[in-house]
């Protein structure tokens, strides 16, 4: 049976870098801010869109999709981000 290869099997597969405290909780609350400015200005689009109907039209779509798109980028991705750089390190394990 084939065996599993893991990270620690390749050495400087993923080279690390010592970042002080203070960088990774700046990047957190920049990444916070930027995370709840998308959520909020994308969702703010999406209601423009939908309760005006002189925006509704087909070119207005494309601006639509490209905000569904980063709103869910938004709140998928900018927690997470926020999490790990609180915790200074991938907390969410191998699988994760």
């Amino acid at each position: 049976a084939p065996q599993k290869m893991t990270v620690q099997d390749v050495p400087h597969a993923f080279p690390t870098v010592d970042v002080p405290d203070h960088a990774h909780y700046t990047i957190g609350v920049v990444i916070l801010i930027v995370g709840i400015t998308g959520t909020l200005g994308n969702f703010l689009v999406f209601y423009a869109f939908c309760r005006s109907r002189s925006l509704q039209t087909p070119a207005n779509i494309l601006i639509i999709n490209l905000a569904i798109s980063d709103f869910l980028m938004s709140i998928t991705q900018s927690p997470v981000f926020f999490t790990n750089s609180l915790y200074k390190h991938w907390i969410f394990g191998e699988k994760g």
